[in-house]
């Protein structure tokens, strides 16, 4: 789950991480009482969406960049109301763009160096990883890839903890001396602390900058939580906002169903993660493209395939559905009654492929059978996958 900078810098704040003064308005009555809490002189107008390249970004009427400096309280109302309720496109939103909902206000510091600073976990050692750069303001990737020595890169012992040691070795390899050492070590601490303790995927400050006083300041704010572990973090889960989700994705998390839409033209309902891959890979293998990836779960209910039915085929995208089942737990009657019950629901006018197999197998086929759906039978998920791609088309 993501959430908003000026979300995050809060959670910041409580951690004990510097992060200059700021404040967020969600309507125009909003932004001109928050504006007047804010401080005289030039402010940082941020435009909050759940997406990166905001500042690089451009609106559907034309305005340019989702950040903007503004010289006063007047300036920056003013720019704050061309965003407000307008659409922002980025690298990261793709062309439809996002909406913008609320601004975010923040004092403007003389910066006199960026850099980069993240934590999040390491698939491949099982623990989380700092990673830290002098080239803050730019893409890790571009840094990666163009200088990639330019990378600090320490693992952390969960048991452990973050050490003293290893906050010092990235202070004095970003370059750091004297009381900003002490600022980084401080930093480092209550950012990994936050790491921790609200189980976070991930954490990023890009940029993270050095003031003309020698302050060390979070200037920018990303953060992202282990959807697995919201269930222990009701103060995380208070600040998620729907607005920025699929409305598909936030329909199937209130049926605990595994949902991410995706941009072919072919739905899957599978049961299994693992198959649910396979499923998408063989779709592609025959030339179509998924419309998605939808894992019902080993231990569905009939209301939740009925449910998940309706999530794939409200998207216009969608030309054709493959039903994959391998019925261990879930069994093939099951999905079977909850197809015929998403069809008395739901108006199916694309073609629909159903593979099922294990068990309760041939009471599953009966009852598709003796439905009277137009339901194409497939005996191989190889055979269901070029039956779909044929019926549906490939995307063009």
């Amino acid at each position: 789950m993501n959430i908003h900078e000026y979300q995050a810098k809060e959670l910041f704040a409580k951690h004990g991480l510097a992060v200059a003064p700021g404040t967020a308005g969600s309507s125009v009555e909003a932004v001109t009482e928050t504006l007047a809490k804010m401080p005289e002189g030039p402010l940082v107008v941020k435009a909050q969406i759940h997406a990166g390249g905001r500042g690089k970004g451009t609106f559907t009427d034309g305005f340019q960049g989702g950040v903007k400096i503004a010289s006063n309280k007047k300036e920056a109302e003013e720019l704050a109301k061309k965003m407000l309720g307008n659409t922002l496109v980025t690298k990261q939103t793709g062309t439809q763009g996002k909406q913008v909902n609320t601004i975010y206000f923040t004092k403007a510091c003389d910066i006199e160096k960026e850099y980069y600073l993240a934590i999040l976990m390491d698939r491949a050692t099982s623990q989380p990883v700092i990673i830290a750069s002098t080239e803050g303001g730019v893409d890790i990737e571009t840094v990666a890839e163009e200088t990639p020595e330019k990378i600090i890169k320490i693992h952390v012992d969960p048991l452990m903890g973050i050490q003293g040691y290893q906050a010092r070795q990235v202070a004095f390899g970003l370059g750091f001396s004297g009381d900003q050492v002490k600022q980084m070590i401080k930093l480092l601490g209550g950012l990994y602390n936050l790491f921790w303790e609200k189980d976070c995927s991930m954490l990023e400050i890009n940029p993270l900058v050095t003031t003309a006083e020698g302050q060390i300041l979070c200037l920018d704010a990303k953060v992202n939580f282990d959807a697995n572990a919201l269930y222990r973090q009701p103060d995380i889960m208070e600040l998620r906002d729907i607005t920025e989700e699929d409305p598909k994705e936030v329909e199937a998390s209130k049926y605990d169903l595994n949902y991410i839409a995706l941009d072919g033209n072919i739905a899957c309902m599978v049961n299994g993660a693992g198959l649910a891959m396979a499923t998408m890979d063989i779709i592609k293998h025959f030339g179509g493209s998924p419309a998605n990836f939808l894992d019902v779960g080993g231990g569905a209910k009939e209301e939740q395939v009925t449910a998940a039915f309706k999530i794939i085929l409200s998207d216009p995208a969608v030309k054709g559905v493959l039903v994959n089942i391998f019925g261990g737990i879930m069994q093939c009657d099951i999905i079977a009654k909850g197809i015929v019950e998403a069809a008395k629901n739901v108006n199916i006018e694309v073609p629909l492929v159903v593979r099922l197999e294990g068990t309760n197998v041939a009471e599953g086929k009966k009852i598709l059978t003796e439905s009277g759906l137009a339901i194409t039978s497939a005996d191989s998920l190889s055979d269901a996958a070029e039956k779909i791609v044929d019926l549906a088309g490939t995307e063009a």
